[in-house]
C-alpha cells in the first residue's frame, strides 16, 4: 500500500469569488467527506498538492492529510483542472476507515518480454491500464503485475487471468482483454516489391524457353 503525507487549512468562506481569491494566494481549494463527517472545506498549498501528484498514483494512494493538526486517512476521489490553463481548481477527499470497502482503480504493471516478440518479432499491446477494484483501504495494493513472459504471437491476457492478492473484489469486466501479443506488421513497400517479383518470375522462364525453341 501506497502512502503519502499532505497538509491542509479549514476554511470558512465559500463561493466562486473565494475560491478565485484562494487560488490567487497560491492555494487550491478542497473538500473532505467520508464515514458519518459532514464535508468540511480546505485550502492546500498549490505547490505542495502537484509535488504530491507528480509523484504517486493519486487513485490508488492513501494519504495521510493533516488538517489543522489532526490527521486523516483519506483518498483523492476527484481532481479538477482549468480546462485549458495548467491549473488546479478543485480537490476532493474522501475519508477512510479501517473495515469498510472502498473503489478504488490499481494500476497495471507489465512484467517480462514475451516470448513472441523476442523470438517472432510481434508487438505487445496493452489495452487495459488499470483494473476498477473494492478492497479495504489498509489493503490496497500499489500496482498488480501482469507477466507476459509466456506469452507467444496471438495470445492475450484477460482479467480473469491474472493473480490477485486476497481480499479484492474485481469490479472490472472479467472479459476485458488486459494484453496481446499481434502479429508483427508487414511492411507494405516490401510485401508488394515481393509480389511484382513473383509474378515476373514466370515471364523470365517462358522468355528463355522461347529463346531456346528458337535455336
Amino acid at each position: 500500500m501506497s502512502t503519502a503525507t499532505l497538509s491542509a487549512t479549514l476554511r470558512s468562506e465559500s463561493g466562486k469569488g473565494a475560491a478565485r481569491a484562494l487560488r490567487r494566494a497560491g492555494s487550491v481549494p478542497a473538500v473532505i467527506y467520508g464515514h458519518k463527517r459532514e464535508p468540511m472545506s480546505l485550502s492546500i498549498v498549490t505547490r505542495e498538492l502537484e509535488r504530491l501528484l507528480e509523484r504517486v498514483a493519486a487513485g490508488s494512494t492513501v494519504v495521510e492529510l493533516s488538517i489543522d493538526g489532526k490527521v486523516s486517512r483519506t483518498i483523492i476521489r476527484e481532481i479538477q483542472k482549468h480546462p485549458f490553463k495548467k491549473q488546479l481548481v478543485h480537490v476532493d477527499f474522501q475519508e477512510l476507515v479501517a473495515g469498510e470497502k472502498i473503489t478504488v482503480s490499481i494500476p497495471l504493471i507489465i512484467v517480462g518480454t514475451s516470448v513472441g516478440v523476442r523470438s517472432s518479432g510481434g508487438v505487445l499491446d496493452q489495452t487495459l491500464r488499470e483494473l476498477e477494484v473494492s478492497v479495504d483501504p489498509s489493503s490496497i495494493p500499489n500496482h498488480i503485475d501482469v507477466d507476459v513472459s509466456a506469452l507467444d504471437v496471438g495470445d492475450s491476457v484477460h482479467v480473469r487471468d491474472l493473480t490477485l492478492p486476497e481480499g479484492i473484489t474485481v469490479i472490472t469486466d472479467a472479459d476485458a482483454s488486459v494484453v496481446v501479443v499481434a502479429a508483427p506488421k508487414v511492411n507494405a513497400t516490401d510485401a508488394a516489391a515481393d509480389a511484382a517479383a513473383a509474378s515476373a518470375e514466370p515471364e523470365v522462364l517462358r522468355a528463355k524457353k522461347l529463346a531456346d525453341d528458337a535455336k
